[in-house]
């Protein structure tokens, strides 16, 4: 396994540093299964760590997008290209980047939520980008956990006994759709296959990727749980990051098959700590091949 000669997360503590997900800037509509908004951190800092600025940053697995939208937010690349294979999410994407975000964000503000209005609104076949991605959010909103795949379950109980509102923010959830349509020239949205968008930029060393697919190697079942498009060629995968002219780095389970398709690949995986959705301290692995800094 290749050994950078100044490895970005040398530091031993970092298995077990958390970092606290309330002190990063919430920009994401969405509350997303294995969202990466505490790695945030650490992405900004790798990045400030490179000679040159990323003429584009490229997240294929976007899902919540919490890493490329801090990167559009902040302006530390030129583009910023998300890629999406759901057609739920990157309706959100389309409608936000692309489309009326302006009218999105008022459905948001004047819906009355309530159970009988939230089941009519989601049994009704969409008619345009904008209405696909209101029942998107609604939907993210008022299931457990913010999990969009077929099957699951609307929150019961929810936050302080607030049931289906308790994930309900309309007035947050508008200034963050505005604020994010506000940056839509410097961003594209793709809906398509996020290894084959890669692969198409594999030659260039401009772009700069964030990698987080879903997690379904060694029989791991949370991907398949949580996402409507979980099916995933790692090996695939890790060939075309392996070819890859530009900076990358990828977060995966914390599993030996992880770690042995690393190995075979001439990349380096390191353990970092972060919490699951029921604040429970784990680790992840954190995949590269350039992880370095100054310290």
């Amino acid at each position: 396994m290749m050994v950078a000669e100044q490895a970005l997360f040398n530091d031993p503590a970092l298995a077990e540093r958390v970092v606290n997900v309330a002190s990063v800037k919430q920009l994401s509509p969405f509350r997303y299964p294995g969202g990466k908004t505490w790695f945030v951190p650490y992405l900004k800092k790798w990045l400030s760590s490179r000679h040159a600025r990323p003429r584009e940053f490229i997240e294929p697995f976007a899902g919540g997008a919490s890493i490329s939208l801090t990167i559009l937010y902040e302006n530390l690349a030129d583009q910023v290209t998300l890629v999406e294979l759901d057609e739920q999410v990157v309706s959100v994407w389309g409608a936000i980047f692309r489309g009326d975000a302006n009218a999105l964000a008022e459905r948001i503000v004047a819906f009355d939520l309530s159970l009988a209005n939230v089941l009519e609104t989601l049994s009704t076949s969409p008619a345009t980008l904008e209405e696909r991605a209101f029942q998107t959010i609604l939907r993210n909103r008022v299931n457990r956990g913010g999990i969009l795949a077929s099957g699951a379950g609307m929150i019961k109980e929810g936050e302080n006994g607030k049931g289906l509102r308790s994930r309900w923010y309309p007035e947050t959830l508008k200034t963050r759709i505005l604020t994010l349509a506000s940056l839509r020239d410097r961003i594209s949205v793709i809906h398509g296959d996020g290894i084959a968008e890669l692969e198409h930029r594999a030659d260039d060393a401009g772009v700069v990727a964030f990698i987080d697919p879903p997690y379904t190697v060694g029989g791991k079942k949370a991907g398949n749980r949580l996402y409507n498009h979980f099916e995933l060629n790692h090996e695939r995968l890790f060939s075309v990051a392996e070819r890859l002219r530009g900076d990358f780095v990828m977060t995966y389970d914390n599993a030996p098959e992880v770690a042995r398709l690393a190995r075979d690949h001439g990349l380096e995986a390191l353990p970092i700590a972060m919490k699951n959705t029921h604040h429970e301290v784990m680790t992840e692995l954190l995949i590269g091949r350039s992880l370095e800094w100054s310290h």
